[in-house]
C-alpha cells in the first residue's frame, strides 16, 4: 500500500531533507513519527532533496506499507456514534499529534497514491520561490529565516529580464555545483522576479529538475545583474559557456522554498515513471 504525503517544513534548524548519521533531518523526523503510528521502520521517498537552511511549502513524498503497517493503518475505526473516517486522510493529523502542534515540519495531506505514482521519478516539474529584502523593501526581522537580505537597492526589472532569457533546454553547468556522473542539462520553464506589496524581490523558478544549488546559483546571477556588475546578455553567455565564474554566487539557502510539485494526470503516472528512470539511468 502506498501512500502519498504532502509536506511543509521550516528548513532553519534542520540539516537538509535526506537522513545523515547524528543529525536532524527532516526524512529521520518525518520517518520516525510514522514509526511511531504505525510501527517498522517506514521509509520515505520525496520529489526533490532540499538542502540545510532550505524551506518547503508543497514537498511531496510517499511511503510504501507492509502487510502489519497497512492493518494497523485501516484497524483504526472511530468511537461508537462518531461519524465514519478516512484513515489514510486522517493519517496527516494522527502525524501531527506526533511531531507536535508547533512544530517546524507538518504533513498537511496524506492519501492513498494512484497506481504507478512515485512522488520523486513521476513528477514533471518542481516549483521554487527565492524571497530577497533590499535597500527598498528594507528589512524585517520577523522574515529573517525566509529572506536573503541584499544591502543595495535592486534593479527588479533587468533581473527579470535576465531570468526570463535564461529559460529552455540548456546546459546548467556554470549555475550548478557538480557532482560526478551527474548531467546538468535541464529544463528552465519559467524564471522571473517581482516585488511584492512589500517591496520584497520575489522569484519565481520551475524546471523539470534542478541540479545541485540551481535556484540559489540562478538567483545569485540575477542578483549581479541587479546590482549592476553583470548585464542581460552575460548571464546568458556564462549559461552557455558552461563553465562557472566568481561572479555568479550561490546566495543562501534561507531565501529558498519549494513551492510545489507536479505530476501528470494518473493514468500517465506509471510510463513517466519509466521514462524518468531510464534517464537517469543513462546519466
Amino acid at each position: 500500500m502506498r501512500i502519498r504525503l504532502d509536506i511543509a517544513y521550516d528548513g532553519t534548524h534542520f540539516r537538509g531533507w535526506a537522513r545523515q548519521p547524528g543529525l536532524r533531518t527532516v526524512q529521520e523526523t518525518l520517518e520516525g513519527a510514522l514509526g511511531r503510528v504505525l510501527g517498522g521502520e517506514p521509509r520515505l521517498v520525496v520529489a526533490g532533496r532540499t538542502d540545510a537552511g532550505v524551506h518547503a511549502t508543497g514537498q511531496v513524498a510517499h511511503v510504501d506499507l507492509d502487510d502489519a503497517q497497512r492493518e494497523r493503518l485501516l484497524a483504526r475505526r472511530p468511537r461508537a456514534g462518531s461519524p465514519e473516517v478516512d484513515p489514510v486522510g486522517t493519517l496527516a493529523a494522527r502525524l501531527t499529534g506526533v511531531v507536535g502542534a508547533y512544530s517546524d515540519v507538518v504533513v498537511t495531506a496524506t492519501s492513498a497514491a494512484p497506481a504507478g505514482f512515485d512522488a520523486r521519478f513521476s513528477a514533471v516539474w518542481r516549483r521554487y520561490e527565492y524571497r530577497i529584502a533590499d535597500a527598498v523593501s528594507g528589512y524585517d526581522p520577523l522574515e529573517r529565516h525566509r529572506t536573503t537580505t541584499v544591502r543595495a537597492a535592486l534593479d527588479v526589472e533587468a533581473m527579470d529580464a535576465a531570468a526570463r532569457a535564461l529559460t529552455g533546454l540548456h546546459d546548467f553547468a556554470a549555475y550548478c555545483r557538480p557532482r560526478e556522473e551527474a548531467t546538468t542539462i535541464r529544463t528552465l520553464l519559467e524564471f522571473d522576479w517581482h516585488r511584492d506589496h512589500d517591496g520584497v524581490l520575489i522569484a519565481n523558478v520551475k524546471a523539470d529538475a534542478f541540479c545541485h544549488s540551481m535556484v540559489r546559483a540562478l538567483v545569485g546571477g540575477s542578483v549581479a545583474v541587479g546590482e549592476g556588475r553583470l548585464g542581460v546578455d552575460d548571464v546568458v553567455d556564462i549559461r552557455d559557456e558552461r563553465e562557472r565564474v566568481p561572479e555568479v554566487k550561490v546566495l543562501a539557502a534561507r531565501g529558498l522554498t519549494l513551492t510545489a510539485v507536479g505530476y501528470p494526470a494518473d493514468e500517465l503516472l506509471a510510463r513517466r515513471a519509466e521514462q524518468t528512470r531510464a534517464r537517469r539511468d543513462r546519466e
